[in-house]
């Protein structure tokens, strides 16, 4: 018997406005507990919420980039179900008319292109946060998240594997990235991600699903569909029923557990909000929201390919996120050197993000000092080793490479008779008869060691390619 597995993802993604969606207070995350709360957020009677507008443009922004129909009459509901971390007993979000309609999103998998159908964007408020005490037993309510602005992003269940589930969450985040509408820290719970799963016989009816809520992590959603898809097909085959419902993933016991019944909107006693208008979307306001559209990574991708003649892998690299695409960007405007660039941040950038751990989105470095170095060592004002080790300052210390450059004493050794010296005194040395044997020899290696030997008698500055003139001269 072969099992085939129906997938459907909804997708909330934090947007990244400075205030929350029906009031002025902050949307900064991590402020102290219930320090981003006002009488709005938190639900007390007789206020009056006002919805932001960028919230609605930063909807529009999403389904534009992810080909859908934009509802020129759309409006907001009350979606009515008690949880202690939504205060007014009610979430505001759209169910009637969503912002936006009938989009896709192609995909690339190792079975080859697909292309995944988006029923629906709509907006909504989140909810606040539960703060549970294993040692005291006690939990506790953080309100500063309450009120912060959601697009939750709901496609069909056009998924079969949880291969295609990455790669649609991963080109998602890029699309949403690079258009400034969500930050996408996964960690932070800026974009999570619920996973409406069944199994069936392949050809057959579709089968009762299960709903996994708020995964975090892209490893914590594969290794949730494999479990899941396991538990329901094994339960099929000893005879048992798959009950619909809703359930936790415990990434760190690599199980779900059931949570409660899934409800159907009908439970939720859905009307329309009476406390805010509809959302008119006339021409002039969605011709400027497409006119303010920014390049998408793919178009990144293609220029950084023809206009910098870059390889399709390196421009691949510095467009997996948008912070090393702007960072690329910036060193490539000031420095003029689009190539030097990017070996540079594809290099020793990237090596020290990696030995630091440091996440692309993490990642703070000051590009005109990197733009100063790129000059400095191509005009051969200093050398490579000089280069690298400048950078390591700027990257972890911020240095102000002119200032650490004289510190260090790092300008470049360009002088004939101090070359000649430095020379004359490594080659004199009785330690190194043994390379200066081996190099007459025919051994190659050996001139490498008595560049280094020089180099170091030159402090680190010597200028490399005067040191290997003045030394193969020196040993004819």
């Amino acid at each position: 018997m072969i099992w085939e597995t129906v997938m459907g993802l909804e997708v909330h993604a934090e947007l990244s406005t400075k205030s929350k969606i029906f009031c002025g207070c902050s949307t900064d995350f991590g402020g102290k507990p219930n320090s981003h709360v006002c009488p709005v957020c938190s639900g007390l009677p007789g206020v009056l919420p006002k919805l932001n507008r960028a919230v609605a443009e930063y909807a529009m922004k999403a389904g534009i980039a992810l080909n859908c129909t934009i509802t020129r009459n759309c409006k907001l509901d009350r979606k009515n179900y008690f949880y202690p971390d939504l205060p007014k007993a009610y979430q505001v979000s759209q169910l009637y008319a969503p912002i936006c309609l009938d989009g896709r999103l192609e995909i690339e998998t190792d079975e080859g292109k697909k292309t995944i159908g988006i029923r629906e964007i709509h907006i909504e408020e989140d909810a606040g946060k539960l703060i549970h005490n294993p040692k005291s037993g006690s939990t506790h309510i953080d309100f500063n998240r309450c009120g912060v602005p959601l697009i939750e992003i709901v496609s069909l269940p056009d998924f079969r594997s949880g291969n295609q589930v990455i790669a649609y969450l991963e080109k998602l985040r890029e699309t949403l990235l690079y258009l400034g509408v969500c930050d996408c820290k996964m960690q932070e719970g800026s974009l999570r991600v619920d996973v409406n799963l069944s199994v069936r016989q392949a050809g057959g009816e579709l089968g009762v699903r299960t709903e996994m809520k708020n995964l975090n992590s892209f490893k914590a959603i594969a290794r949730a569909i494999e479990y899941e898809r396991e538990r329901q097909i094994e339960l099929l085959k000893s005879g048992g029923e798959v009950v619909q419902e809703t359930r936790r993933w415990n990434d760190d016991k690599g199980v779900s557990y059931g949570m409660r019944s899934k409800e159907n909107a009908q439970d939720y006693r859905y009307f329309p909000e009476p406390d805010l208008l509809p959302i008119f979307i006339d021409n002039e306001w969605l011709e400027k929201i497409c006119k303010s559209m920014p390049e998408p990574a793919h178009k990144k991708r293609e220029r950084y390919v023809h206009e910098y003649g870059l390889t399709e892998g390196e421009a691949s690299i510095l467009t997996t996120h948008k912070n090393i695409s702007d960072l690329f960007e910036e060193v490539c405007k000031k420095s003029g050197e689009p190539k030097e660039t990017a070996n540079l941040i594809l290099g020793d950038i990237m090596r020290m993000m990696n030995n630091t751990a440091t996440l692309p989105e993490n990642l703070k470095i000051d590009g005109r000092k990197l733009a100063v170095l790129i000059s400095l060592v191509l005009e051969k004002k200093i050398n490579r080793n000089a280069y690298k080790e400048v950078v390591e300052a700027v990257f972890t210390n911020n240095a102000e490479p002119a200032d650490y450059i004289t510190e260090k004493g790092l300008i470049m050794v360009s002088d004939d008779s101090v070359t000649t010296g430095a020379v004359n005194t490594v080659l004199a040395d009785a330690s190194n008869t043994g390379a200066i044997t081996d190099y007459r020899a025919g051994k190659a290696k050996a001139l490498g060691f008595l560049m280094g030997q020089v180099m170091k008698k030159l402090g680190g500055a010597g200028n490399p390619e005067m040191v290997k003139s003045a030394l193969e001269e020196a040993l004819k």
